[in-house]
């Protein structure tokens, strides 16, 4: 392997621009080559980070044999058959959140990548947040206990990406869940040590959007072409017995200026909040309730991180720092969550 990862980013007209700082940072990597469909975005971008390749099909990226890492920031439903056909490439594959919006073509991108032998990341950049990271390090010793519960929301007040590639089910696979609720879930299952999910009962509303005038503070109005959820929760039961709570929402009518991500975890031995990273404990012997607050955390952009992450581990031979299958258990519960709104009734997950 060359002493520089040469990477190829796909999709450059949205999140690609928090990855480009990170691949820069990294002393093992270089950006030489990007694609996209939009031959405008293309054009901007490639001037903005200097780069001179510049291709209008994604697999002739992939096909260029000096790329050794893909990075993926296209529309959720082409996730999956770039990142299969990067990996059939004998690349290492970065790949946006969601990994696939569906459990089965997961299984396919994890099948993908154990043929290769190459590694795959589900870029969740919250696990490289400074408060994600102390909480996740105070958990690990112990502290809680063993978890039991858990409630987590992300939910934004008349906040929806109004892009086709949002809100339209042919390009993203779903709405809220798939966009933000598995930034949330993700990183509630990584702080509980990713419990089995066996059961998930479920609910999605499709009613703001829809009254006269309605808009976004980051769209302006409301498109009349969305086909997806504004608003979805869940109740999700865990194989050692433990359960979920999880809201989700664009539009919803609650206290937020813009977007309100919080999570609860609850342990046979304390309580504790993020993104505050407050522990919550009660000693019984002095009848005292206790409120104490994690204040070391790392610094740095989190989306840059992830990229530097996955840089490393492909250069040092490391595992994946977010591997497939943890991806597979978000999309198994929200797969569900859906399965179990159009049915009306709580589901058995299949695994």
């Amino acid at each position: 392997m060359a002493d520089i990862l040469n990477v190829g980013v796909i999709g450059v007209g949205g999140i690609a621009k928090t990855h480009f700082p990170g691949w820069k940072e990294s002393p093992y990597t270089e950006v030489v080559a990007l694609a996209d469909i939009n031959p405008e975005f293309l054009r901007k971008v490639g001037e903005t980070e200097g780069i001179s390749r510049l291709y209008s099909k994604p697999m002739d990226l992939i096909a260029s044999k000096d790329i050794d890492i893909v990075d993926i920031c296209t529309p959720n439903m082409y996730h999956a058959p770039l990142t299969i056909a990067a990996l059939q490439s004998g690349k290492h594959v970065l790949c946006e959140k969601p990994l696939a919006p569906t459990p089965a073509e997961i299984k396919k991108m994890i099948k993908a990548r154990d043929k290769s032998g190459k590694l795959l990341m589900t870029a969740q950049h919250f696990r490289f947040q400074g408060s994600a990271k102390a909480l996740k390090t105070e958990i690990a010793t112990g502290t809680l206990g063993e978890v039991y519960h858990g409630r987590s929301w992300m939910l934004r007040r008349a906040a929806a990406p109004t892009r086709p590639g949002f809100i339209l089910k042919k390009h993203s696979g779903g709405g809220p869940c798939i966009d933000i609720g598995v930034h949330i879930l993700d990183l509630t299952l990584w702080m509980m040590g990713h419990p089995k999910p066996v059961t998930v009962s479920g609910v999605t509303q499709d009613r703001l959007r829809k009254y006269p005038g309605a808009f976004s503070i980051w769209g302006g109005p409301i498109p009349k072409k969305w086909d997806v959820e504004e608003f979805a929760a869940a109740f999700v039961r865990f194989e050692n017995g433990a359960t979920l709570i999880l809201e989700v929402s664009w539009l919803l009518n609650h206290k937020t200026t813009g977007e309100d991500m919080q999570m609860w975890l609850y342990g046979d031995k304390a309580g504790a909040h993020w993104p505050t990273n407050e522990i919550l404990t009660t000693n019984n012997k002095t009848c005292q309730q206790l409120n104490t607050q994690l204040i070391r955390q790392e610094a740095g952009e989190p989306h840059a991180k992830e990229c530097m992450a996955f840089a490393e581990a492909v250069a040092k031979g490391l595992p994946s720092p977010v591997p497939a299958e943890d991806s597979l258990d978000v999309i198994t519960i929200l797969d569900g969550l859906y399965r179990s709104a159009l049915a009306g009734k709580e589901i058995r997950l299949n695994r």
